[in-house]
């Protein structure tokens, strides 16, 4: 084998701050909503846990059957071919009405990135998909059907992007689009950027696309009020997120959760009665030391936040924020 064949296709990040944040122990169940490359699942089955563990994408299922296949008597792990937002009504179909832990590493991984022909990064030419989960319409058939108004509205929502109508009507132009490169290019002109500028502006619009596509943040919403209902008093819950869109969720959310939201003044008082938090009082944010950074600099934008479930009911949809 070559040294790129041996080498682990992807890096977890903040391994073990997660593995201390879910504090797993022999006889936990524990469900990982994003297996990838099985990095947190097989942690979590070292400390003596046993792990459900969730992937859209058929090609880590795929990768992750020998695991499953090599298990005893004894299984440790189970397999879903599963969105993370579908984690409640599996878990309950496998017969567990709780969990002592979940975790979830939002975003794409590591080996989609390093993949061209799944066109989820202009590093390298490959077609423009970047569908997670290999199915659905990829980015070639929104960047090609939808106006131009769409396209902008999707750049500025998901990438940020203050020059989104530009960009879009620059598309549009330039269609059909059908290469990671050739979006790259049209991005790059449209806003005058060559090589030796700071980082490159094809960046944001393919993060805005890439979210639009698989529904990333509806995704997320979804994923994190499943896990408020399946886990336990005293389970806990871990997420790793990678930019501000996803960490400005998981950070509202565990604020509304724990009842530690900022409270209104007498000027606006809050409304209605309080109700006992689903979470206690989640923990600050971790990102990643020098040591992680320098191993693998991918970790640069991560953030880990996590808290632990109280003993009161979990919200109903109702109760949670849009």
């Amino acid at each position: 084998m070559t040294a790129d064949q041996t080498a682990p296709p992807h890096i977890p990040v903040l391994l073990e701050e997660v593995v201390a944040a879910l504090a797993p122990a022999p006889g936990m169940v524990i469900a990982d909503g994003t297996f990838g490359a099985g990095g947190y699942t097989m942690a979590l089955i070292a400390a003596g846990a046993r792990v459900h563990a969730f992937d859209r994408d058929p090609d880590a299922i795929a990768a992750g059957a020998a695991r499953v296949e090599a298990q005893g008597a004894d299984p440790v792990l189970a397999l879903h071919h599963r969105r993370f937002s579908e984690l409640a009504e599996t878990l309950r179909d496998a017969g567990l009405m709780h969990v002592d832990g979940v975790v979830y590493d939002i975003g794409v991984s590591s080996m989609q990135l390093d993949q061209p022909e799944r066109g989820f990064a202009f590093s390298s030419d490959g077609p423009l998909d970047m569908r997670m989960g290999r199915d659905g319409p990829s980015a070639a058939d929104f960047l090609n059907t939808a106006d131009e108004a769409a396209i902008a509205d999707v750049l500025y929502r998901y990438g940020e992007e203050r020059q989104s109508r530009r960009i879009a009507r620059a598309l549009v132009a330039a269609r059909p689009l059908t290469t990671t490169r050739a979006f790259a290019d049209v991005v790059r002109r449209a806003l005058g950027w060559h090589p030796g500028m700071p980082k490159d502006p094809a960046t944001r619009s393919f993060q805005a696309v890439r979210i639009h596509i698989n529904g990333e943040l509806d995704e997320l919403v979804a994923g994190l009020a499943a896990a408020e209902a399946m886990l336990a008093p005293g389970g806990r819950l871990a997420v790793v997120t990678f930019h501000s869109l996803e960490d400005r969720i998981v950070k509202q959310f565990l604020r509304e959760a724990s009842g530690t939201t900022p409270a209104g003044s007498r000027h606006l008082p809050v409304a209605g009665q309080a109700r006992a938090p689903a979470f206690g009082k989640p923990s600050p944010a971790i990102r990643p030391g020098e040591a992680e950074l320098a191993r693998n600099p991918r970790a640069r934008s991560a953030t880990l936040r996590w808290a632990v479930r109280s003993t009161a009911p979990a919200r109903q949809p109702g109760e949670l924020a849009a």
